[in-house]
């Protein structure tokens, strides 16, 4: 049996602390990355590697030693390392001459491989060639997908799918204006993938609204896609499954428009309105016509009961 599957009674109120957080929640902690070398990585991919790293931080964990394995061959090592650091998110980069500027992006559920895509690096600019004022660390990204292959193609979609979780960062209530600062940018034209990522600036435009201009930071990445491993329909859909605790109960007789308005439908029993108190007031008070026709209705309505 591995030392990581075995039960590990803790002895410590430090280690009882530490894996009631490894514990399963309703409402899961934010997602970490493991960032991973290849045993044969250049220059290159060590620099996005820390690229990576720098966006993904705190919730990142760099692997600076050289590491000698195969995703699409062997996932253990992955599984193993994800255990370790408790990772549900990776990326691994390598090199060699079949599949030079190499980078696997995938995720894990229940510490096994659930999907990854690999992708070439075709053109890369890192932090430090763009000479401009950095987001500071742990800003929340705002992300933006342009290209119909997001939408139409399978392998597309899920590639959208585990960026979304690798860069999404914490889950936030409440958003302010000026936190709205740092753009993730991801392209689909042709065949490839473009990277981008902005610095966001709110300038003064006369008006309540400010206006809004983009500056390239860094890093930029122009990526093709070169093999898949896709976890299978129904894999995939029990890692989506939601606790019944989450899920909203529905309500009768309530609904919900598409600005979070909620409207009630109210079930009342007939009522009489003649019997309804009103205002006492010398303009609403009944002549003496008026009295002797109800009477006289009240009257009649008796004689046809009996």
């Amino acid at each position: 049996m591995d030392a990581l599957d075995r039960v590990v009674k803790p002895k410590t109120k430090r280690a009882k602390r530490f894996l009631e957080k490894r514990e399963p929640k309703l409402s899961e902690n934010t997602k970490n990355a493991m960032l991973i070398k290849g045993g044969n990585a250049n220059a290159t991919v060590t620099e996005v590697l820390k690229d990576m790293y720098a966006l993904k931080k705190p919730h990142g964990v760099l692997y600076k030693k050289k590491n000698i394995t195969r995703p699409f061959e062997d996932q253990t090592s992955l599984e193993f390392f994800s255990k370790k650091s408790d990772c549900s998110l990776f990326l691994f980069g390598s090199h060699n001459k079949k599949r030079p500027n190499n980078l696997v992006i995938g995720r894990l559920y229940d510490y096994h491989v659930l999907d990854m895509i690999e992708l070439g690096i075709e053109k890369f600019v890192s932090l430090k060639d763009i000479k401009n004022s950095k987001c500071p660390e742990g800003t929340k990204p705002m992300l933006i997908f342009a290209g119909d292959d997001f939408d139409v193609t399978e392998d597309y979609r899920r590639l959208k799918s585990i960026l979304i979780d690798f860069f999404r960062g914490p889950t936030v209530s409440n958003i302010r204006l000026a936190g709205l600062e740092y753009v993730l940018h991801f392209t689909a034209l042709g065949g490839k993938i473009y990277f981008r990522s902005y610095k966001l600036l709110l300038k003064k435009s006369g008006c309540r609204t400010p206006r809004i201009e983009l500056e390239e930071i860094g890093p930029a990445l122009d990526l093709v896609l070169r093999r898949t491993h896709l976890a299978s329909d129904d894999l995939y859909k029990l890692s989506m499954k939601v606790p019944k605790a989450l899920k909203s109960k529905k309500k009768k007789n309530i609904s919900h428009d598409t600005f979070g308005t909620t409207y009630g439908r109210i079930h009342m029993q007939k009522q009489d309105l003649s019997k309804l108190q009103t205002r006492k007031m010398k303009g609403l008070k009944k002549r003496p016509a008026e009295k002797t026709t109800e009477d006289l209705e009240e009257k009649a309505k008796k004689i046809k009961k009996n």
